[in-house]
């Protein structure tokens, strides 16, 4: 009975991902029937531009508790790659991320619920990626951040081209990326806002003791109603940026 039991908590171990840069722990790594794992010797020969800023990604500290084998951080995403390998590559053989998010859910299963929300980017349904935002093989796997000359908003406005501009009057929020007003990954609230009212921008522009007190553009607004949102009724609609006023369209 003990053999039977530690036996199958080694096979259990095995199994074990440490997802130490998000301190998570991932039950299992992809499945993929009639495969077994190989390291990550054999992905560095063919896919060497994916590999070889690896080791700095947070991504290589995701690894598969099986001292064996040695690193196979590549496996704990893709799952193992055994018939990959034997089939020169050939698509269908190895786990795609790009193609399904089921990989990145099996540590991000917050995000799994956050698509699940009324307003969501369109990756569950298959119509976008992950990957489209995210470079889980280099840095922290957020576009736009260290060293990266493209920022988080430019990445945005790929898809989102009406929110680029350029605009003679930018508003400054744009600056620290969209992520300052929505939630890329979904929310309750229309356009996928953090607040579906005044009280998002409330959040930079709220200065003085007063509840209802804003001052933007040297203009106090502390009369004025802050109940609805500050971006209807032909106030500030231009949130993004204005050619004509740096009220935002006032």
């Amino acid at each position: 009975m003990n053999t039977l039991i530690f036996g199958g908590v080694a096979a259990w171990g095995l199994l074990l991902v440490s997802c130490i840069s998000v301190n998570r722990t991932m039950l299992a790594p992809p499945f993929i029937a009639g495969a077994s794992f190989v390291g990550n010797k054999e992905c560095t020969e063919c896919h060497a531009e994916h590999t070889e800023g690896f080791g700095s990604a947070t991504h290589a500290k995701v690894i598969l508790a099986d001292p064996k084998l040695g690193s196979t951080g590549c496996e704990a995403c893709h799952g193992p790659g055994s018939l990959h390998v034997k089939a020169g590559g050939s698509r269908g053989t190895i786990v795609n991320p790009q193609k399904s998010p089921d990989a990145c859910f099996q540590c991000h299963l917050e995000k799994r619920g956050e698509f699940s929300l009324p307003y969501a980017h369109a990756v569950s349904s298959g119509h976008m990626s992950c990957s489209d935002c995210h470079d889980p093989h280099a840095g922290n796997a957020v576009k736009g951040t260290g060293a990266s000359l493209h920022t988080q908003a430019e990445s945005c406005t790929e898809c989102h081209t009406a929110q680029k501009g350029p605009f003679i009057f930018k508003h400054n929020a744009m600056k620290e990326g969209c992520i300052s007003c929505h939630n890329p990954h979904g929310s309750v609230n229309q356009k996928m806002l953090k607040a579906p009212d005044s009280n998002l921008c409330l959040q930079c522009h709220a200065t003085g003791s007063s509840p209802g007190m804003l001052f933007a553009g040297g203009r106090d607004h502390a009369g004025n109603p802050v109940n609805g949102s500050c971006w209807v009724a032909g106030c500030h609609e231009a949130v993004h940026g204005s050619n004509a006023s740096h009220a935002l369209r006032y």
